[in-house]
């Protein structure tokens, strides 16, 4: 008799609404975790609520409030659809679950949906591309808690990166070449920011990272599991597929969140710096999200787009996530299917 098959996908989660408290609710509980906000108890206890509480939910709800839609939170909207169209991609032997990090729908509520629904095994996808403690890590440590409180729970398999597969890569090329007009000058591939430190952690060696400038040029051991170095050949793979030579294309990082240095170059000045040397028409996509969200509709599409046109630029073109394309669903269905099958 076949085997019916779970699927969880996970993604790092949104506030119930745009309004004040409930982006306080959420943000505690994503700021309070240990693998987001690595410090002591008492550093991260006092930064928490009396820097970060006290004041940003307001801020962070008028910026929700610019990209919310009638059906809710983008990235929750566009998670739904995903999974809704890997229902249909991967046929009746499979149930598919979408559970957040942070929030609501929970992980713990997704799981417990698929044990209920009798599979014989899960598949767990965090859906980030590359492999970051504060994304990665906490929800793959996150489920494997769940996995051993809940009772009747079947095997599992984890998937942890796609950073350069074909399954996101190749949807990923195509979709830019269909957003970008000919006009373009540059485009700039813009990953979600880390802390230095949290970079460093990954080293094995503790010799390699931010020891030299191109440290995360090529991929090692020492850097295998470096969320930089994952970026950097996420952008040289679909830049290849693009035929992008090497001056018409850069990389750099957003969403710097406390005052300890991140890792660099930062796209909030990238932005200004490449309208300052001349290009006129910017291209941005950002390859370390599968779903719009905040940091794309608002901190690039809105913000960033009104930065580099203000410094002098004269087009922007933001190119979106692959949400719930149909050739990223039957891709991830396909590439799902041979990982379930692989021993």
């Amino acid at each position: 008799m076949a085997k019916t098959q779970g699927l969880l996908l996970s993604n790092l989660g949104t506030p119930a609404s745009p309004a004040p408290g409930d982006v306080r609710v959420f943000l505690r509980e994503f700021l309070s975790d240990p693998y987001v906000m690595d410090m002591g108890t008492m550093a991260r206890w006092f930064l928490l609520n009396c820097v970060i509480l006290p004041f940003r939910p307001r801020k962070s709800g008028e910026a929700y409030e610019k990209v919310w839609t009638s059906k809710g939170s983008p990235i929750l909207v566009h998670g739904r659809n995903l999974a809704r169209g890997l229902v249909s991609a991967l046929g009746e032997k499979w149930v598919v679950g979408l559970g957040m990090r942070y929030g609501q729908p929970s992980m713990e509520k997704a799981l417990r949906g698929l044990v209920e629904a009798g599979v014989d095994e899960v598949v767990f996808l965090p859906l980030y591309p590359q492999y970051a403690l504060s994304s990665s890590a906490t929800s793959i440590a996150h489920f494997r808690m769940l996995a051993e409180q809940i009772e009747g729970m079947p095997p599992y398999r984890i998937v942890q990166d796609f950073y350069d597969a074909p399954v996101f890569c190749e949807p990923s090329a195509r979709l830019a070449a269909e957003s970008l007009p000919e006009s373009v000058d540059h485009v700039l591939f813009s990953f979600h920011g880390l802390p230095v430190h949290q970079v460093q952690k990954t080293d094995s060696t503790g010799t390699h990272c931010h020891q030299r400038e191109d440290c995360c040029a090529q991929l090692c051991e020492a850097n295998r599991l470096c969320y930089r170095a994952q970026s950097h050949q996420t952008a040289k793979r679909i830049a290849q597929s693009l035929g992008l030579s090497s001056n018409q294309w850069s990389i750099a990082f957003q969403s710097r969140l406390t005052k300890v240095p991140w890792i660099e170059p930062h796209t909030d000045k990238v932005l200004v710096e490449l309208a300052n040397t001349g290009v006129q028409h910017l291209a941005v996509m950002c390859p370390s999200f599968v779903a719009d969200c905040l940091e794309t509709l608002e901190e690039i599409d809105i913000r960033g787009r009104a930065d580099f046109l203000a410094a002098g630029g004269e087009a922007f073109t933001f190119v979106p996530c692959l949400n719930a394309r149909t050739d990223w669903v039957q891709s991830l269905a396909e590439w799902i299917q041979e990982t379930a099958e692989s021993d």
